[in-house]
């Protein structure tokens, strides 16, 4: 039978459940089990797909078109669990689909009540989130123990391990060690307050992760298996990373948790966790000098969450260039009043995606920069929407061109609605979403990059480029690169004669990974790493040396359009 493991966080939320049940997740992995992962939310909204990133970071979407938490974000980063609508449950969802199963008339006149109906539908979807070949389910609680909306989901666990045979649940509970720097002290107390409110519902944990800015001592170790009733060796220190969050399986298995897991499950104990190509992964990221900075102007740069998958996938790519990727984080609306004095010195910019207005004239003025000076540029979504816009006012001299999203009186609708978005009326679940096909053009950069004829990306939206400018874009030197080929859509153009300049209708974010980046974000941060390197040598030059080429097509003082780099093969190792 499958084993299941429950982890639940205590004390404060954003302690780094979702990166420490991926850790786990792929630490059996790397032991050579078969693990599937599931995140149940106790807010009450259906899915996230309708929530402000300002709320709750990024709409993480999965190949079948789920609109998940962005925890899921971290399950396929760190393992190769197969996820799907069933690996992410919300208050919402669990209620819905109780209250259509009354009006139905199931439950045969009973009085429909949290216990057991609720908790049942719970229990049904933790059921609904084990792949078939999976030996291990991970389930993450989100929230915190203790609070009102979690306990029906903290109760569900509690008789699901009831039901299950002895040995084939184990309760991991993540919580942290607050430092009190006036008094230079750990403290524990929260942690056996947290503990108490689990044990009070029936629940006793077999694990304690504990977060910690400070080393623990043996003693506080000892203290805290004393009062929460939890073996001295299960005791785990989790403390805060120095340079990466992918550190975090190489210390969970340091401090033993593998073995604890396995001699708790009953699992083949005499195997042996295989990091070895993660481990060098590490210490390649902390041999690496090199340094490239990437604006990224957008409309949620405030919180780091709304644009996680973006972030880590540039780092992805570095780690594949042997370069540190720096953020410079620019709001699109700053972006508009200032200019490009914001984004001065940077290797690159990426625009991302968004809904609404805002910002939107402030990302066009960026990416005409861009396209002018030579900067390397990479946008998705709204972005390539916006490179769109600023392509055709721009450089084809279309007055007024932009998005009917945002301009439903503008004469030259260069973006416009999809055909079947237009008749709805429903936000939630009704975009264009997950994964589809794209033809790339045989001798384009996106064929360079992926190497791939046919490539299948993850979408997330409602407007696509009108294929009545088609034509006009590509004679003035703008390539439709990439074509959804069972209905005509552009997914990709980019600009030939700019050393990287390169558009996308989907989410390439999605698919990245630390050890298989994303072909373009690879090829875009080796674009910027050439330009890094261009300008060393010019500045070690000294004065008097021919400056790094600047300008591409359009940009005052151009006599030549600037040369395309030599981009790396996806897969070929970088020296």
């Amino acid at each position: 039978m499958v084993k299941h493991i429950f982890i639940t966080g205590g004390v404060v939320s954003s302690l780094g459940k979702g990166l420490t049940s991926a850790a786990i997740g792929m630490i059996l992995e790397r032991r050579g089990l078969k693990v599937s992962m599931q995140k149940l939310d106790p807010y009450i909204n259906v899915d996230p797909g309708t929530m402000s990133p300002f709320q709750h970071g990024e709409v993480y979407v999965l190949d079948d078109g789920s609109e998940t938490d962005l925890d899921l974000g971290h399950y396929e980063r760190y393992t190769h669990a197969k996820l799907s609508r069933s690996s992410n449950y919300t208050t919402g969802k669990i209620y819905s689909e109780v209250i259509a199963r009354e009006r139905r008339g199931d439950y045969l006149g009973s009085t429909v009540q949290v216990i057991p109906h609720i908790t049942d539908a719970i229990k049904d979807a933790i059921a609904a989130g084990v792949t078939p070949e999976s030996d291990v389910a991970l389930t993450e609680i989100g929230g915190t123990v203790g609070d009102i909306e979690s306990l029906p989901f903290v109760e569900a666990i509690r008789q699901f391990a009831l039901e299950r045979p002895q040995g084939d649940v184990l309760f991991v509970h993540l919580t942290l060690l607050p430092y009190l720097r006036a008094s230079g002290e750990l403290k524990t107390k929260p942690t056996q307050q947290s503990v108490g409110k689990l044990r009070e519902i029936g629940i006793q944990p077999d694990v304690l992760i504990c977060r910690t800015e400070q080393p623990m001592t043996p003693e506080m170790a000892r203290k805290i298996s004393l009062f929460c009733n939890v073996r001295p060796e299960a005791v785990i220190e989790e403390r805060d990373v120095d340079f990466s969050i992918y550190q975090v399986p190489q210390m969970l298995v340091q401090a033993g948790l593998d073995r604890i897991i396995a001699r708790h499950l009953g699992l083949p104990s005499d195997l042996e966790t295989d990091l070895g190509d993660w481990n060098r992964m590490l210490d390649s990221m902390r041999r690496t000098t090199d340094t490239v900075e990437i604006a990224v102007v957008g409309k949620y740069i405030e919180l780091h969450d709304a644009y996680k998958s973006i972030y880590e996938s540039l780092s992805h790519a570095g780690i594949k260039n042997q370069t540190r990727v720096k953020i410079r984080k620019v709001r699109a609306e700053d972006y508009q009043a200032k200019g490009a004095s914001l984004i001065e010195g940077v290797d690159g910019l990426l625009v991302p995606g968004g809904f609404g207005e805002r910002g939107v004239e402030g990302k066009i003025r960026a990416i005409q920069h861009a396209r002018e000076t030579g900067l390397p540029f990479f946008g998705i979504c709204l972005g390539m929407q916006c490179a769109t816009i600023e392509f055709a006012r721009n450089v084809l001299g279309l007055a007024g061109a932009h998005t009917a999203e945002f301009s439903g009186d503008t004469p030259h609708p260069v973006i416009h609605l999809m055909a079947d978005q237009r008749n709805l009326h429903e936000k939630g679940g009704t975009m264009r979403l997950g994964s589809f096909a794209c033809r790339i053009r045989p001798g384009t950069l996106a064929q360079r990059l992926y190497g791939a004829e046919v490539v299948h990306e993850r979408h997330r939206h409602r407007y696509e480029f009108n294929n009545a400018y088609r034509a006009a874009f590509e004679q003035a030197g703008m390539a439709i690169s990439g074509v959804n080929p069972d209905r005509d859509l552009v997914e990709i153009l980019e600009l030939a004669s700019h050393p990287f300049f390169l558009g996308v209708q989907f989410h390439p974010e999605f698919k990245s990974r630390p050890l298989a980046p994303q072909p373009i974000f690879d090829g875009f941060v080796a674009a910027a790493r050439e330009r890094a390197r261009k300008r060393a040598r010019v500045a070690a030059d000294g004065p008097g040396a021919s400056p790094t080429q600047e300008g591409g097509p359009g940009s005052a003082g151009s006599e030549s359009p600037a040369s395309p780099i030599s981009l790396v093969r996806p897969g070929a190792c970088v020296t």
